[in-house]
């Protein structure tokens, strides 16, 4: 029998309630079996069997825990990774992995060299919108792809009530928080850029942090944009491709985030599932003739990242996002904010 899995989770914040344990809980792989809670006891609330540590030190070190969820503010990633690596653990990191590429590296090498699992948490991967797009930029009727812009949009002036995300802190920002899923989005669809060119902005009145960005990426034969606006109210395509025969564009839609938060569970009824009003329009081409339909997305699921851990920590497939895949997202913010900083395009080696 395939061993179970016993996991522990850093933080109950957020990220914790829905983005992990509704996942670790369901997936018959896992258990949840610990979580860190300084003050509060929701986690044992919803899952009464959880056992509560009052620091990610002590839940650390316990001998039980298979694997660590390090999902606490961003600054913290690489202290955190670092010790639980060292304590013998697997472990998966929320995005963004670390602040510095040079911390993420030293962390694979240290996964590598004691034979322990180090992956990242870029879900994203898994929605239904960017299925549908990985699904059709792979058929071919776009062409040759000439142009790429990715939105991830938001309307909100007042500032967050996680007080880490709005103090000007390593690793907090737009950029770091939601530019790390478009970064990786493009990355997995395109590659890494020749060169990268950068604008990042403060705009809501009272932010400390960066809540606007534009990033392009260069290739030889394609531009792909990257933008973040919290002050965008009505909202446009956040996936529009131009090939030489096609079009595609598509709104952000996938609907596990929202489920989450009505308190569903993973498998629900509807999991995952698009509307109608929400399926990307295609534009192009097929044999002579001009083909405009709306497309249909692949179900939405994070839970196929946690089969992907659950495989890879019993000897049965390959790690689901890789320590150097989210190197290399870092790579990009650092030059990104160069970029910025200096006004001006920068190579990448």
């Amino acid at each position: 029998m395939e061993k179970i899995i016993k996991a522990g989770i850093c933080s109950y914040g957020m990220s914790g309630h829905i983005f992990h344990a509704p996942f670790i809980h369901t997936h018959p792989g896992f258990t949840f079996y610990a979580v860190v809670e300084r003050s509060k006891n929701l986690a044992r609330q919803r899952y009464p069997d959880v056992k509560v540590y009052t620091s990610v030190a002590d839940m650390i070190q316990d001998p039980e825990l298979d694997l660590i969820v390090i999902n606490t503010p961003n600054y913290t990633h690489y202290e955190y990774a670092k010790a639980a690596l060292e304590a013998g653990k697997n472990v998966i990191v929320e995005k963004p992995f670390t602040v510095h590429a040079a911390e993420g590296e030293e962390l694979a090498e240290l996964a590598a060299s004691k034979g322990l699992l180090l992956s990242v948490y870029h879900n994203r991967r898994f929605d239904s919108d960017f299925k549908i797009v990985k699904q059709v930029l792979n058929s071919g009727d776009l062409g040759d792809l000439l142009e790429a812009e990715i939105h991830y949009d938001r309307y909100r002036e007042e500032l967050s009530y996680k007080k880490h995300k709005e103090e000007k802190l390593p690793g907090t920002g737009g950029l770091y928080d939601l530019g790390s899923h478009l970064v990786d989005q493009a990355l997995i669809l395109f590659g890494m850029p020749d060169a990268i060119w950068a604008d990042i902005r403060t705009i809501r009145k009272e932010s400390l942090v960066d809540d606007y960005f534009e990033l392009v990426y260069f290739y030889e034969h394609l531009r792909v944009r990257l933008k973040c606006s919290y002050l965008t109210r009505e909202p446009i395509p956040s996936y529009q491709f131009h090939g030489r025969k096609g079009s595609f564009i598509k709104t952000k839609a996938d609907t596990q985030e929202t489920m989450l938060q009505q308190g569903l569970m993973p498998g629900a009824p509807g999991w995952g599932v698009e509307g109608i009003h929400e399926w990307g329009l295609l534009h192009t081409e097929r044999d002579g003739k001009v083909v405009r339909e709306y497309l249909p997305s692949p179900k939405g699921d994070y839970l196929e990242y946690y089969d992907g851990i659950y495989d890879a920590l019993n000897g049965k497939g390959p790690n689901p996002v890789p320590a150097q895949d989210a190197v290399n997202v870092i790579r990009i913010i650092e030059a990104a904010f160069e970029s910025s900083d200096a006004k001006k395009v920068i190579a990448l080696k």
